[in-house]
């Protein structure tokens, strides 16, 4: 440890300054999650199609940003969408749609593990009694899979909480990017970074054990069938 003294007084009072980061870095969580569990389905149902070209689209866009770091596609996004396609938005828009593409890939994997899980008898059920195939996606695989992939995908939304700390690199000013200022002027990165940590950590803790009370529940209810 040497001779460092820690002071987490100047981090109490700079307490504001990292809760306004914190509110970008909840909105940011917030709009991804909704448009990613919203998106993350249909492109589930895309790659479970019985269209080929449909298919592999879909499990390729799946597969691409499943397979490749959450900072390149971040990047990439920010930086050579607007070259290539000579399209520019505000930075939170673009950090939106980078980090809702990436949650949407997860996402789909999540309903596309729940909607296998489904028993055969249902679907055997569903053109026994002549329902169409919008019927049958919407009345009977939607909500098995959205209970059944209830875990998993608020896991993923813990994950994504964390993962807007990536957006500190394109400079908007969430809970890291504020930190990181912070830090450049009191010249105490230790105190304010373990105050940044701890500020996930107590948002992230109780998401985590809502995940384990919910899985707890979602099997008594299937054990009682």
């Amino acid at each position: 440890m040497g001779t460092y003294h820690f002071d987490f007084s100047i981090v109490a009072h700079s307490l504001p300054f990292l809760l306004q980061g914190l509110w970008m870095s909840l909105w940011l969580t917030v709009v991804s999650g909704v448009i990613g569990l919203i998106a993350g389905f249909l492109v589930c149902l895309l790659a479970t199609s019985s269209f080929p070209p449909l298919r592999w689209v879909a499990v390729l866009y799946i597969e691409l940003f499943r397979c490749t770091p959450a900072l390149i596609q971040l990047i990439w996004i920010f930086y050579c969408v607007p070259l290539l396609f000579n399209i520019a938005f505000d930075p939170v828009p673009m950090a939106i749609l980078a980090l809702s593409l990436n949650i949407t890939a997860f996402n789909a994997e999540a309903y596309r593990a729940a909607i296998q899980a489904i028993p055969s008898a249902h679907m055997d059920a569903c053109t026994a009694i002549g329902l169409s195939s919008f019927q049958r996606t919407v009345y009977v695989i939607l909500p098995q899979a959205v209970i059944a992939a209830i875990p998993v995908l608020v896991t993923n939304t813990i994950g994504l909480l964390q993962q807007t700390a990536l957006v500190a690199v394109v400079g908007i000013a969430d809970l890291m990017y504020q930190g990181k200022t912070l830090a450049s002027q009191n010249y105490r990165p230790i105190e304010t970074f373990t105050a940044v940590a701890l500020i996930y950590f107590c948002i992230s803790l109780p998401t985590a054990r809502l995940v384990g009370y919910l899985e707890k529940r979602i099997r008594f209810g299937a054990a009682r069938g």
